[in-house]
């Protein structure tokens, strides 16, 4: 791993039960998450993903690239287009910093309406024994 490395992209179909269970996973049960009329009567034109789904699918989106014992320090960020029922978001990432034990990974997320997720990754990653090989 190196700094301005590039992670592959990641397509995400955005279904309903995504929605939906990402919301009781994360015990948000705010009816605009899991209710299409309710989500209607607040002017949106039908449930939406939480913040805590996105959060939790770009942690995933980084550990799945960098391997399962990476250890997220910091998940910092910030939500623009929602994410509907029947659209895809695809989340890119590049490795702005890496010292040998620490990486920041700027991860960005975009649907069909726009950017969706923006934000920062800050994990940490054990130390090579040198037969392992570089990172």
């Amino acid at each position: 791993m190196r700094a301005g490395d590039a992670l592959p992209p990641l397509e995400i179909e955005i279904t309903r039960t995504l929605i939906v269970a990402g919301a009781i996973a994360s015990r948000d049960h705010q009816d605009v998450h899991h209710d299409p009329e309710a989500a209607r009567r607040k002017g949106s034109p039908d449930v939406f993903m939480n913040i805590l789904t996105t959060n939790g699918l770009v942690g995933r989106y980084v550990t799945d690239h960098v391997g399962p014992t990476a250890v997220l320090r910091k998940v910092a960020i910030r939500l623009g287009a929602p994410n509907y029922p029947g659209d895809t978001m695809v989340l890119r990432g590049s490795v702005e910093a890496f010292d040998g034990e620490t990486a920041v990974v700027r991860v960005t997320g975009d649907n069909g309406i726009g950017r969706h997720v923006s934000g920062t990754v800050t994990l940490t990653l054990p130390a090579r024994t040198p037969e392992a090989g570089p990172r």
